[in-house]
C-alpha cells in the first residue's frame, strides 16, 4: 500500500520535480487564492449594495468583456512576447487593481467604481490568461507537459476552496476592503516567483513574427483541424449559458433557498472541493478524445439539473460538489486538446480564442442568467445552463459518431477522425493526462 501511494504521488504531481515549475506553483497557489477572494468580495458588494441579479450580470460583463473584445489580439501578443515578462507586467497591474477595489470599499464610493475597476481588471485577465497557461508549457519537459498542466487546473480549483472561505471570513469579521487589500499583497508571491525563475531553463517554443493577418490566420487555423473547433464550439455554448456560476449562486443560496452570504461562501466552497477532487482525479487519466469533452458535457448537465432541484442544504452540497467535480472534468478535458494539439507558434492564439469563449461569453452569458434569475428565479438559470451542457454534449457526440462511421472515406472526411487519443504538440503519441485552464 505504501509502495502505490508512493507511486500515486510520484506520477500525479511529477512536474513539481522542476524547479522553474514549483517556483511558478507556489507563486501562484498564494496569488491565486487572493483572487478568488476578490471576486467573491467583489460579487458580494454588488449584490449589497444593490440586491439586483442584473447588476451582478452587468459585473460578469465588464470583468470578462475585455476577454471577448480583445482576446485573439492578446493571444497573439503571448505568442509574439517573452512570456515571464509579458507575465510581469500584467500581474503587476492587476496588484494595482486589487489595491483599488481596496480603496473604494473602504471609502464607500459609488457602486460604478466597482464597475469601473472591474473593466480594468478584465484587461488584465485578457492578457494573462493566454501567456499563463502557454508559459506551463514552456516551463517542463515535453513528456510532463499533461501533468503540469493538470496541476495547474488542481491549483486553480483548490484556490477556490481556500479563497471563498477566507473571503466570508474577513467580509463577515473586518468588511469587504481587508479582502481587496490581502489580495493585492498576495501578488507580491507571484511577483517573486516570476523574477525567481532561470530563463535559461526554460523550454521556449518559436516566436511568432510580425506580420499581417495573423489573428485570422489563427481562426483559419482552428477551424482546420477538427479536435479544435469541435470542443471550442461546445466551449462556447457552454461557456455562455453554464458557466455563470458567480451570478447565480449568490441569487440562488440567499433568494430561493433563503440563506445568508455566510451560507453562500459555504456553498462555492464545497463546489470548489469538487472542482480540486476532480482536477486531481483527471491529472492520471491516460489518453482524451473529443468523445470524452462530450461524456463531460453531459455529466455536468445531469449535475446542474440535480443542483436545480435541490430542495435544501441537504442535498444542495451534495449537488454542489458533483457540480464542481463535472465542471472541472468538462473543462480539463477541453483544454487539454486544446493546449496540446494546437501547434506551438499557434498556441497562445488558439488558448486566447478557448478563452474568449469561456470568458469571453460571460458578457452574453452573465446579464442574461442575472435576468433570468431575477425574473423566474435562479432555478430556471441553472436549469438553462443544464440544458445547454445536455445539447452541447449530445451535439459533440454525434459529430465524433459520424466522423468515425465506417463509410466515411478519406475523400469523404475533411481532417481526422475525432474519437483517437490526441498527439502532444502536434507529435506522435497519446495524451497522457489532460490540461487545465
Amino acid at each position: 500500500m505504501t509502495r502505490q501511494l508512493r507511486l500515486f504521488g510520484r506520477e500525479t504531481f511529477a512536474s513539481l520535480r522542476v524547479r522553474n515549475f514549483r517556483l511558478f506553483f507556489g507563486g501562484q497557489l498564494i496569488s491565486q487564492v487572493g483572487n478568488w477572494m476578490t471576486l467573491l468580495a467583489q460579487t458580494l458588494l454588488v449584490l449589497h449594495l444593490t440586491n439586483s441579479g442584473i447588476a451582478l450580470g452587468f459585473l460578469a460583463a465588464v470583468q470578462f468583456g475585455p476577454v471577448l473584445l480583445i482576446g485573439p489580439w492578446a493571444g497573439l501578443i503571448a505568442d509574439r512576447s517573452d512570456k515571464r515578462r509579458l507575465l510581469l507586467t500584467v500581474q503587476s497591474l492587476a496588484m494595482v487593481q486589487s489595491f483599488a477595489l481596496a480603496v473604494v470599499a473602504f471609502t464607500g464610493a459609488p457602486v460604478w467604481t466597482i464597475y469601473l475597476v472591474a473593466l480594468f481588471g478584465g484587461v488584465t485577465i485578457a492578457f494573462d490568461n493566454p501567456a499563463r497557461r502557454a508559459f506551463v508549457v514552456e516551463m517542463v519537459p515535453e513528456a510532463d507537459v499533461p501533468n503540469a498542466v493538470s496541476l495547474n487546473s488542481a491549483l486553480m480549483t483548490s484556490s477556490r476552496v481556500i479563497g471563498p472561505a477566507l473571503a466570508g471570513l474577513l467580509i463577515t469579521t473586518v468588511g469587504f476592503g481587508w479582502a481587496f487589500l490581502a489580495d493585492g499583497i498576495s501578488y507580491v508571491a507571484v511577483l517573486t516567483s516570476l523574477w525567481l525563475i532561470r530563463p535559461g531553463d526554460l523550454r521556449r517554443g518559436p516566436v511568432a513574427v510580425r506580420a499581417k493577418g495573423q489573428v485570422r490566420a489563427g481562426l483559419r487555423y482552428v477551424r482546420s483541424v477538427p479536435e479544435l473547433w469541435v470542443p471550442l464550439a461546445m466551449m462556447a455554448v457552454i461557456g455562455t449559458l453554464a458557466f455563470n456560476f458567480s451570478t447565480v449562486m449568490p441569487i440562488y443560496v440567499t433568494r430561493d433557498l433563503g440563506g445568508s452570504e455566510g451560507l453562500f461562501t459555504i456553498v462555492f466552497s464545497v463546489l470548489s472541493v469538487g472542482s480540486l477532487i476532480g482536477a486531481l482525479a483527471v491529472a492520471r487519466r491516460q489518453v482524451v478524445t473529443v468523445r470524452t469533452v462530450g461524456l463531460a458535457a453531459l455529466a455536468f448537465g445531469v449535475s446542474m439539473l440535480l443542483l436545480a432541484l435541490a430542495p435544501g442544504l441537504g442535498l444542495l452540497l451534495p449537488a454542489a460538489l458533483l457540480v464542481g467535480l463535472t465542471s472541472i472534468g468538462f473543462l480539463t478535458a477541453s483544454t487539454a486538446i486544446v493546449q496540446l494539439r494546437a501547434a506551438p507558434e499557434m498556441r497562445g492564439r488558439v488558448l486566447a480564442l478557448q478563452a474568449m469563449l469561456f470568458l469571453g461569453s460571460t458578457p452574453i452569458g452573465g446579464p442574461i442568467a442575472g435576468w433570468v434569475s431575477q425574473t423566474f428565479g435562479a432555478r430556471w438559470a441553472l436549469v438553462m445552463g443544464a440544458l445547454a451542457c445536455l445539447g452541447a454534449g449530445t451535439w459533440g457526440l454525434l459529430v465524433v459518431r459520424a466522423r468515425a462511421r465506417p463509410d466515411m472515406t478519406p475523400d469523404r472526411v475533411d481532417g481526422p477522425v475525432l474519437d483517437h487519443p490526441v498527439p502532444p504538440r502536434g507529435g506522435a503519441g497519446p495524451i497522457e493526462r489532460p490540461a487545465a485552464a
